[in-house]
């Protein structure tokens, strides 16, 4: 049966193909870091469930140390950036193309992959529906445009080095996310909010559990962190079992309310402050400053849907 096992191997080759053709390139001064930064991350990928608690736990430590002085960027064997220009004109619009592959083929694959329980793991459709759609939009790329074999990954290592260590925030915030739920933070939150809360009121639950959402997202600097947080505090005791809200549209909707919060905090630098710096935007925070007006409006929006499409009248 495929599943979430198929996904972990894609992520973890990729990720030690970068740390081997890292650790070669003498252009790069930071080589060994880059090298060992990749690697280990391939080898929690690729084998993070037989390293036990423990292991992982070191190996994350290990993660920070190695990241701490920073990453090097390599100068990988690919297209000069007038070469892609050249490209970009001849192929125009076409080119999006390729990069709707991969949401096309998720979609349809997470709805067709439920119908084959006996081949495809019930729980895992939308992951490994993903899976498959980089994989083809890889091959049709490689027949439709023909670079040179190995310029898919010499071009992601290019984009890695560029993103660095911000590459794997994401992961490391949700891993928190978790840690503060099962230490308890959420029990916690929702005993204050409990005693703070007028008993009973609808209103108030919904503007505690959606400001909640946005405020520890901007604090944690991801939603994924910020849910089990809320979930825990709000969303499932207040909402869900109080209220009779429908447990798919809380989640969902929250979520939304968070990622709002996710275009407000330097903390999410991956989305924040990296693209300000890899398009040398004189103001690191003018990417914050761009998104604020739309990220308060849809966290209005979707406070409203969340009030008046999640709970039955």
């Amino acid at each position: 049966m495929i599943g979430l096992p198929f996904v972990y191997t894609l992520g973890g080759l990729m990720f030690g193909a970068y740390a081997i053709a890292g650790w070669r390139d003498r252009a790069n001064p930071r080589r060994y870091a880059n090298g060992l930064f990749w690697g280990l991350l391939a080898l929690s990928f690729l084998a993070g469930d037989r390293l036990g608690d423990v292991g992982n736990g070191v190996l994350v430590l290990a993660l920070v140390a190695v990241a701490a002085p920073g990453l090097g960027r390599g100068v990988p064997a690919t297209t000069t950036p007038g070469e892609r220009q050249a490209l970009a004109v001849r192929h125009g619009n076409r080119l999006f193309a390729a990069a709707l592959i991969v949401p096309a083929v998720a979609l349809i694959g997470a709805l067709a992959f439920r119908h084959m329980p006996a081949l495809i793991d019930p729980k895992q459709t939308t992951l490994v529906a993903l899976g498959f759609g980089t994989l083809i939009a890889l091959i049709v790329c490689m027949a439709w445009l023909r670079p040179a074999p190995i310029a898919a990954l010499e071009e992601g290592r290019r984009l890695a080095d560029a993103i660095s260590w911000a590459l794997v925030l994401p992961q490391m915030l949700s891993a928190l996310g978790v840690v503060f739920a099962m230490a308890g933070v959420g029990e916690v939150v929702g005993g204050l909010l409990g005693r703070a809360l007028p008993h009973g009121s609808l209103v108030a639950a919904v503007l505690a559990y959606a400001i909640g959402m946005a405020v520890f997202t901007v604090l944690m600097g991801n939603a994924f962190a910020a849910f089990p947080v809320m979930a825990a505090a709000v969303g499932v005791p207040l909402l869900i079992q109080g209220h009779g809200g429908t447990a798919a549209a809380v989640a969902s909707l929250g979520m939304l309310c968070g990622f709002c919060g996710t275009l407000l905090t330097p903390m999410a630098a991956n989305y924040n402050l990296v693209p300000a710096a890899l398009l040398e935007l004189p103001n690191r925070y003018g990417v914050i400053r761009a998104q604020a007006p739309t990220a308060l409006l849809m966290f209005v929006a979707n406070l409203l849907l969340l009030y008046f499409l999640a709970f039955p009248r």
